[in-house]
């Protein structure tokens, strides 16, 4: 493993720096939504533009920490799909590699993500859980809405982190 990953992007974000930059902007985050909930709900082209001008200078395959600490929420459709790419029986992944959590949710049965290779690449990219292939969520529609999710998702991917900071900027 590396002894540093820097995300490549505008701001050079180092992974172990970027936990610490997101704590420390939660407080002023959390205000900012709170305060700019009527802005924020015709704010969709903005955030799109943020989420397009940051996700195109971040190489995720240098940094891969979604996959290495984040646990998607899978659906049936979804080890139906795995389960099919892998040649396996969906109640042979389940065991294999799922369990259900305390909100009753299947998800991985441990982190890193099992499919996770040396080299940052998805072993079933193409069958990746829904979850995963919308992740960071900054280019869904009605962004707003997921204002807590977001905040917690910036301590984890430098997209979010900074699609939350220029709207803070842009807005402000």
């Amino acid at each position: 493993m590396r002894e540093s990953v820097f995300i490549f992007c505008s701001n050079m974000i180092d992974l172990v720096q970027l936990p610490k930059l997101a704590k420390q902007a939660r407080p002023e985050s959390i205000l900012f939504f709170k305060k700019n909930k009527k802005k924020l709900t015709d704010a969709d082209r903005l955030v799109h533009e943020l989420h397009d001008k940051y996700s195109s200078e971040t190489d995720c395959l240098l940094c891969a920490n979604c996959c290495r600490t984040l646990g998607p929420r899978i659906t049936d459709k979804d080890v139906s799909a795995m389960a099919k790419s892998l040649r396996m029986k969906p109640s042979a992944f389940y065991n294999s590699y799922l369990r259900t959590d305390e909100d009753g949710d299947m998800v991985f049965q441990s982190l890193p993500c099992p499919f996770l290779m040396s080299d940052n690449y998805c072993m079933i990219y193409e069958n990746r859980p829904k979850a995963c292939r919308e992740y960071p969520h900054t280019d869904r529609k009605k962004f707003y809405q997921i204002a807590n999710l977001s905040i917690q998702n910036a301590a984890t991917c430098s997209v979010v982190y900074q699609v939350i900071e220029g709207l803070k900027e842009k807005l402000h």
